[in-house]
């Protein structure tokens, strides 16, 4: 098999430039981790410069042909490609309750998805870099009071250090996406765990953000608030107003609040 042939339902835009994979494979710091995992290696263009590094990469790819290619071009990945989903698929069955780093280019039509799994694997994610859809980057690593700060902001900042790297042209990839891509880097917090109850933070941001035209008396209404605590000045504000830190305080308050 000389070449896989991308697919358009499983959004794949294969990397042909050599030097972005090695940018993206550079990307990670190997601190706190001994393994790396590659999301969508496609025909492992990234994945060549990963098997470089003093780390055991493995691979999961949901995509037969690229499995067949990626296990015939690349003897150093046999027995650690995974063919199956990832959002669907329990990674303890390959790495227990080690910790691993996640990297890729990500398909752009799953890319949050993967970002939410991955904050669902937080105890076991210390780093996660990749490539996404230009816009979804920026918006990972978005600061308050822009419109494109949102709830993959606020959740992905309340456990890691986000930095946006670089930009990548469109003309790289076969077939070249239609969008800009970008390259970001997300490092988890030396103390990650939340000073409040973190089921009710996820609800509190999702809650806010799902009317985030509105202000927090209006947006959070359905969580029943008492009219003491709505006549707070934080109330009166848009969600893309609030700062990570306030979230969190506002999480603090409701769960006193008796919610």
């Amino acid at each position: 098999m000389d070449k896989v042939k991308a697919k358009k339902h499983l959004g794949q835009h294969f990397l042909n430039d050599e030097n972005i994979a090695q940018k993206i494979a550079d990307s990670l710091t190997l601190e706190g981790y001994s393994r790396v995992l590659e999301i969508g290696p496609g025909m492992g263009v990234l994945t060549k410069y990963l098997l470089e590094k003093p780390t055991e990469t493995y691979v999961i790819e949901i995509d037969t042909e690229s499995v067949a290619y990626l296990d015939a071009h690349y003897p150093k990945l046999h027995g650690k490609i995974i063919s199956k989903d990832f959002l669907k698929y329990n990674l303890k069955e390959v790495f227990g309750e080690e910790p691993y780093a996640i990297i890729g280019n990500f398909p752009y039509n799953i890319s949050s998805q993967i970002v939410f799994k991955t904050l669902e694997l937080r105890d076991q994610i210390p780093e996660f870099s990749g490539m996404f859809q230009k816009e979804v980057a920026e918006r990972i690593c978005e600061k308050k009071g822009s419109k494109t700060y949102g709830i993959l902001s606020v959740l992905t900042q309340a456990f890691y250090d986000t930095e946006y790297l670089f930009t990548v042209s469109e003309h790289v990839f076969t077939p070249p996406p239609k969008v800009k891509s970008g390259v970001m880097r997300m490092r988890r917090k030396a103390d990650y765990k939340l000073p409040c109850d973190e089921k009710l933070f996820f609800t509190v941001v999702k809650t806010a953000f799902n009317q985030r035209r509105k202000t927090l008396r209006n947006s959070l209404k359905s969580l029943n608030l008492s009219d003491n605590l709505r006549e707070d000045s934080i109330f009166g504000l848009r969600p893309e107003q609030i700062s990570v830190e306030d979230f969190i305080i506002l999480t603090q308050r409701i769960a006193a609040d008796g919610v």
